[in-house]
């Protein structure tokens, strides 16, 4: 199966927090699955330690390179599609990031790991 991995998750996991569920664990792990990793979440993690809101050992880029080599998780490019469809999304969800992390699971149809309860409203799979 392929599955999307949002940005909370990807950082509970690499940090192995115990925050993340079994479920969520046990899918990522299991070689079966293809795990993709977002643009749109490196960007998100590029400003939150911009702003000093997260602490990484080392730079970002060799972190984030580092964390998708060993964890084999595939990157996912943002594209136009992807952008426009975020205009056709409810406003439940006003986080600019997890509107596009959204339309990417939509539009790639890739069911969301996702511990964040606004993303169950919409019409995706989550899986947490």
């Amino acid at each position: 199966m392929k599955y999307l991995i949002d940005t909370h998750v990807f950082l509970w996991f690499v940090s192995e927090d115990n925050k993340i569920s079994s479920k969520a664990i046990s899918l990522i792990k299991d070689s079966k699955n293809k795990i993709f990793f977002s643009a749109a979440s490196a960007w998100e993690l590029a400003i939150k330690t911009k702003l000093n809101r997260l602490k990484i050992k080392g730079d970002l880029e060799s972190f984030i390179i580092e964390q998708l080599s060993i964890n084999r998780f595939v990157p996912l490019s943002i594209t136009i599609s992807h952008c426009l469809y975020t205009e056709q999304l409810p406003r439940i969800h006003k986080d600019p990031f997890d509107r596009m992390i959204i339309a990417q699971s939509i539009l790639e149809d890739l069911p969301l790991i996702s511990a964040d309860r606004k993303i169950r409203k919409y019409k995706t799979t989550v899986i947490w």
